[in-house]
């Protein structure tokens, strides 16, 4: 008899699964809502300036500023600065950190932090495109020193409106790529290339 009692209440509320169907979607929207406002994002790349680790159209994970803890060199960042490229967000490669000195010899093509010329396998071409600043440069307190990896092709930190970038500007760091875009070269997405940066 108990057993009846229940068959027969829930067929009394015929909207309690949709009423329950949408608890749960509402629930889930606000936790994605809350992920991607205070945890992570999808940001998408604009532009040439860091192939060939990243192609125009590509949509990267990104680890909100908040929880990154300190950036460093080599990381592959997403900034925006008010009086560069109207504020849009820019993605680019730390290559120095606060207190670092770069130096460029633009007719070598060779980038060096603290006197060491850096390593750079992820670089389309060496160094060559000079945008203004004045070297050797050393990075304040609380910023960085951006550059994409297309450095011929990039505006970046070697450019004055943008110079040493405040990690406040900072949106977050590139952690994986979630979709690639079309390469410039053959027009075709490769997607072998998803996975961590």
């Amino acid at each position: 008899m108990p057993d009846e009692k229940k068959d027969e209440r829930k067929e009394e509320q015929p909207g309690r699964n949709l009423y329950e169907w949408a608890q749960a979607l509402v629930c889930s929207v606000l936790a994605a809502v809350v992920v991607f406002a205070f945890g992570a994002r999808v940001v998408g790349v604009s532009g040439g300036s860091m192939r060939e680790t990243l192609q125009n159209g590509d949509l990267l994970l990104v680890v909100n500023r908040a929880l990154c803890g300190d950036f460093e060199r080599g990381d592959v960042v997403i900034a925006a600065k008010a009086a560069f490229e109207n504020g849009e967000p820019i993605v680019k490669r730390v290559i120095a950190t606060e207190g670092q000195t770069v130096d460029i010899d633009f007719g070598a093509g060779v980038v060096y932090v603290d006197g060491q010329a850096l390593e750079e396998p992820y670089i389309r071409e060496a160094t060559h495109l000079d945008l203004g600043m004045e070297y050797p440069f050393t990075v304040p307190e609380g910023c960085v020193f951006l550059m994409g990896d297309n450095r011929n092709e990039s505006r970046d930190s070697r450019e004055p409106p943008l110079g040493a970038v405040d990690t406040r500007c900072v949106i977050g760091r590139a952690v994986f790529l979630l979709l690639p875009g079309k390469t410039e070269d053959l027009n075709m997405r490769e997607w072998d290339r998803i996975g961590t940066l």
